[in-house]
C-alpha cells in the first residue's frame, strides 16, 4: 500500500501528534516493525536483518509481538548454532539466497556485481513484504579476530565504501532501503555493548569514517545504524559529535538514524544527539523519553525533526514497494554461484597444480568435513537460512566422473585408529588431494571473538603431515578472515573462499578444475603470526577501553611502514593466466583541491586462457608534512581480458580522496609537493608510476601560537617574512639585524614569544605577538587560535 503524502501533510501530522504519540512513533514496533498510528492513519513499516541475504524470521515477524517472546526470539538468532544444522539455526526463518559474505565478496572487487547483489536483495524483500534490509555492515577489518569480520568488505575505506554504496544503489533503485552500518568503530564483538573504542581522530577520521563518509556520498543510504560500542567514551547511539556534527553537518546526511538493537542505554541523551529511532520496541525507553520530553529535557523541536524523519523514511518505503513480486531463487542462486567464483583468491599455485585436468586423474583423496557440509556464512543476526546449497564433494564428483573420489573425515587420520592405515593409503595413491579446512563452526560469528587465527583443532597439524606424504595437495579455506598457515611451505596450492555463500560449492569446484579463472584479491593483509597484526598490543582492552593503538595504520599500512613481509598482502591474487601493464599516464601532471585526476593503463592478458584482472592505483607522498601511510588505496577497476587481448583502463580519482586529516588545524588538507600515482597489481606489486606536483598552502606543522617553537614558526617562507616584518617594525631593526635575530630565534627551543622576550624584555607585548600570529593563521586559511 502506497502513502502518498506532501511535505506539508508529514508536517501537519506531527503538528496532531500527542507527546505519547510522538514518543511512539519514535520507537520501534515489535521487533521489526516501526509504530502504526490508526487514529491518524500512520502506516508501519517492516525491516529485517541481511546483507547477504534476507532473513525472515516467521516467529519474529508474523508471531506474537510480546515484549518476552520478542526478546527471546531475537536472542536465539543472535546465538544460534550453526553447527547444529538448518533446522536447529534458523528454525522456521524463511529460506531465501545466501548470497557471499562481505568478506568472501570484498574480494571481488567488483561494483556492477555489487548493483546486481542490490537488485536480488531487492527483489527478495519485496517478495516478503520487508521495506528495509539492515544492512550492508562496512567496519573496518582491524583484527582478523572480530567476532563480525565476515560481514564486512576489507581493511581500507576505499574498497568498503564503494562496494556499499553500488548494494545500496541497487536495492533503493528497486524500492527497498539500506541501513548503513554499524556506525562507528564496531571492530570487535569483546564486551561489546560496553567497551570503548579509542580512536585517536586521524585515524577515526581516515580510515574508521572515511568508508562510510564515502559510501554516503555516492548512494545516499535511507538509513544509518549506529553501534553499539562506545566511541571515546561515548556511547555511539548518544553521540551527538558522530550523529549530527560529523553526519549531520559535515556531511550533510539528510536520511534516518536508527539504533542497532537494544543499542541506546540513555534515550532521552540518544535523541538529543541525533538517533530518531529506537530499535527495537522498549516500553521502558519510551516511558524515559517521555519524561524527558515532559520536563524539558528533550527540546520539542528534536522529537519533532525526529517523527519527521521517520515520516519520511515511511513514505519513502511505502513509496518504492511493489505487490505480487516472485523471485526466480533458481536465477539467485546461480548468482551466489557466479558472485562466489567472482570473490574466491588463488593464494598459491606451485608447480601449476592447478587447474586439475579433471579427464587425467584417476585418483582424487578428499580431506575434511566442509567438503561434505560445506560452511558458507558466518553465524548471529545476518544469517540466511539458504534456498539450496552447492556440496563441493558432489561437484567435483561432476567435474571428475572417470576418478575415484574417496573421501576422509579428519578423525580418519588419527593415530592408532582402525581407519588410519587405509586413510594414509589413498593419500599416497592419490594423483591429487584436496583439504577442505575451515575455522571453528558457529564460533566465528556476531558475540564473540576468534581466540586464535588456526584453523580448527586438529587441521593445521593433518595438513602439514598429509603435505609431507603427497605433495601434490591443494588446501579449499573457508573462514570468516585471515589465517594463518603454519603449513604454507609443504602445500602446493592455496584457495581461499572465505565464507561464499550457498554458491560457494560449485564455485570452488569451477575453480579447482579450470571451469573458472580465478579472478578474487585479497582485501585484508595476511599476517604470517597473529604477533604480527597492527593491533595486537592492544588488542581486546581492558577496563573498558580499547586503544586503537596502531593509528591510522590499518592493515597494509602497518605492514607497509614496518616493512613486514606479510604471509599474503592486501590486493593479492593469482590467476591461472598472466598479465603486463604498459604505459601508465595522468592526465595532468599538477592538480589542486578542486582537481580531478584521471589514471590510465595498458593492460594484456599474456597467458593462454580469459582472465579478469583488478587493477589498483595507490598514492604515495614524497614530503609529507604529517606522518602518512607508505602508500594508499585511492581507486581500482576490474577488466575481463581474453588471451592477448590488451585494454586501456582509466582510473578517476578526486583530489579530495588525497587528503589527510589534521587535528591541530581540524581540517582535511592536501600536502604540498611531489605525489607518486602508482598502478600496482597488489599492495606489494606496482607495476608503474607517475609523478605529479600538489599545489597546496605550505603550512607549519601546527597551528602558530605565542607557544609554538620558533622553528614551526619560521619553517615557512610566508610566515617567516611576516614574522621578520613584525620584529623589524617592533624592535626598529635594520635588515641585518633582523637577520640575525631570525637566525638567533630559530635555534631555540622556547616558545617564540619567550626566546624574542628574553632580548627584547617588554617591548614586544604577548598580546601583540598573539595578534600576529592569528593574522599569520587566517591568511594560511585558519581560524585564530583552532581552524575552522
Amino acid at each position: 500500500m502506497t502513502w502518498n503524502v506532501s511535505d506539508k501533510e508529514l508536517a501537519e501530522l506531527v503538528e496532531q501528534m500527542t507527546p505519547e504519540e510522538k514518543v511512539t512513533l519514535v520507537s520501534g514496533q515489535g521487533l521489526w516493525r516501526t509504530a502504526t498510528n490508526y487514529r491518524l492513519n500512520i502506516p508501519e513499516i517492516l525491516m529485517t536483518d541481511g546483507t547477504y541475504g534476507v532473513r525472515y524470521s516467521i516467529e519474529q515477524i508474523d508471531g506474537p509481538q510480546d515484549n518476552d517472546s520478542q526478546l527471546a526470539s531475537f536472542l536465539s538468532v543472535v546465538n544460534a548454532d550453526l553447527s547444529r544444522g538448518v533446522e536447529d539455526a534458523f528454525g522456521s526463518t524463511r529460506p531465501a539466497t545466501c548470497f557471499p559474505n562481505g568478506s568472501s565478496f570484498g574480494c571481488s572487487w567488483d561494483v556492477d556485481l555489487a548493483y546486481e547483489l542490490g537488485e536480488a536483495l531487492a527483489a527478495e524483500c519485496q517478495a516478503f513484504g520487508v521495506h528495509i534490509l539492515l544492512g550492508p555492515g562496512i567496519n573496518i577489518r582491524r583484527t582478523a579476530l572480530a567476532g563480525r569480520s565476515y560481514e564486512y568488505y576489507g581493511e581500507d575505506p576505499v574498497i568498503s565504501g564503494d562496494i556499499a554504496a553500488a548494494v545500496i544503489n541497487g536495492m533503493q533503485d528497486n524500492g527497498v532501503g539500506a541501513s548503513l552500518k554499524h556506525f562507528a568503530c564496531n571492530n570487535s564483538e569483546v564486551q561489546r555493548t560496553t567497551m570503548s573504542s579509542d580512536v585517536e581522530e586521524r585515524a577515526l577520521r581516515e580510515i574508521y569514517l572515511k568508508g562510510f563518509e564515502r559510501a554516503i556520498r555516492k548512494s545516499n543510504p535511507w538509513t544509518v545504524m549506529s553501534s553499539y560500542n562506545r566511541l571515546n567514551g561515548v556511547q555511539t547511539a548518544e553521540n551527538h559529535w558522530l550523529l549530527t556534527e560529523v553526519l549531520r553537518d559535515e556531511w550533510g546526511y539528510d536520511g534516518l538514524v536508527m539504533s542497532d538493537w537494544h543499542g541506546i542505554k540513555d534515550r532521552p541523551a540518544s535523541l538529543n544527539a541525533g538517533n530518531d529511532l529506537d530499535m527495537p520496541e522498549s516500553g521502558a525507553r519510551k516511558q524515559e523519553l517521555l519524561e524527558a520530553v515532559n520536563d524539558g529535557r528533550v527540546p520539542s523541536g528534536a522529537l519533532d525533526q525526529a517523527c519527521l524523519r521517520v515520516l519520511k523514511l515511511v513514505r519513502t518505503a511505502r513509496n518504492g514497494a511493489c505487490e505480487d513480486v516472485t523471485v526466480d531463487y533458481r536465477m539467485h542462486h546461480a548468482l551466489a554461484q557466479r558472485m562466489a567464483a567472482e570473490s574466491t583468491v588463488l593464494l598459491k599455485n606451485e608447480g601449476g597444480l592447478l587447474p586439475l585436468g579433471g579427464a587425467k586423474l584417476k585418483r582424487i583423496a578428499v580431506v575434511g568435513p566442509a567438503a561434505k557440509d560445506p560452511v558458507i556464512q558466518g553465524s548471529g543476526c545476518a544469517t540466511t537460512r539458504p534456498t539450496d546449497v552447492d556440496v563441493p564433494l558432489d561437484e567435483i564428483r561432476r567435474l571428475a566422473p572417470s576418478a575415484a573420489i574417496g573421501f576422509h573425515a579428519v578423525s580418519d587420520f588419527d593415530a592408532g585408529s582402525a581407519s588410519e592405515e587405509a586413510a594414509l593409503a589413498d593419500i599416497d595413491a592419490a594423483d591429487t588431494v584436496l583439504f577442505f579446512g575451515n575455522t571453528e563452526v558457529g564460533y566465528d560469528g556476531e558475540g564473540s571473538d576468534r581466540t586464535h587465527l588456526n584453523l580448527h583443532d586438529g587441521q593445521d597439524e593433518l595438513i602439514d603431515r598429509l603435505a609431507r606424504r603427497n605433495g601434490k595437495l591443494a588446501v579449499i579455506l573457508a573462514t570468516p578472515d585471515a589465517v594463518v598457515m603454519p603449513w604454507i611451505g609443504q602445500v602446493a596450492a592455496v584457495v581461499s573462499a572465505f565464507f561464499g555463500g550457498q554458491g560457494a560449492g560449485r564455485a570452488v569446484a569451477d575453480i579447482l578444475f579450470g571451469v573458472q579463472n580465478p579472478c578474487g584479491k585479497l582485501t585484508v593483509t595476511f599476517p604470517a603470526h597473529l604477533e604480527d597484526t597492527p593491533g595486537f598490543l592492544s588488542y581486546p582492552g581492558e577496563n573498558n577501553r580499547h586503544l586503537y593503538s596502531e593509528g591510522i595504520h590499518v592493515g597494509y599500512r602497518s605492514y607497509d611502514k614496518r616493512k613486514l613481509q606479510p604471509l599474503f598482502p592486501f590486493g593479492f591474487g593469482l590467476s591461472y593466466t598472466t598479465f603486463d601493464y604498459a604505459n601508465v599516464a595522468v592526465d595532468r601532471d599538477r592538480i589542486d583541491a578542486d582537481s580531478t585526476l584521471t589514471v590510465s593503463v595498458e593492460v594484456t592478458n599474456t597467458g593462454l586462457v580469459a582472465g579478469k584482472e583488478i587493477v589498483q592505483v595507490y598514492t604515495r607522498p614524497h614530503a609529507p608534512r604529517l606522518m602518512r601511510p607508505l602508500r594508499e588505496l585511492k581507486g581500482f577497476s576490474k577488466i575481463d581480458l581474453q588471451p592477448g587481448e590488451t585494454k586501456r583502463v582509466s582510473i578517476v580519482i578526486e583530489a579530495r580522496d588525497l587528503r589527510y586529516y589534521d587535528p591541530d588545524y581540524r581540517r582535511w588538507l592536501l600536502d604540498a609537493g611531489k605525489l607518486s600515482i602508482e598502478v600496482a597489481s597488489s599492495s606489494r606489486d606496482i607495476r608503474g608510476e607517475c609523478l605529479i606536483s600538489v599545489e597546496a598552502v605550505a603550512l607549519p606543522l601546527t597551528v602558530l601560537s605565542v607557544e609554538s617553537q620558533p622553528s614551526v614558526v619560521l619553517e615557512q617562507e610566508f610566515a617567516r617574512k611576516r614574522f621578520g616584518a613584525f620584529l623589524q617594525a617592533q624592535l626598529d631593526l635594520d635588515d641585518n639585524e633582523t637577520q640575525k635575530m631570525l637566525e638567533y630565534c630559530s635555534g631555540s627551543f622556547l616558545g617564540i614569544y619567550n626566546t624574542v622576550a628574553w632580548v627584547a624584555g617588554d617591548k614586544i607585548t604577548k598580546s601583540d605577538m598573539s595578534a600576529l600570529l592569528d593574522g599569520i593563521n587566517r591568511d594560511l586559511g585558519v581560524a585564530p587560535g583552532r581552524a575552522g
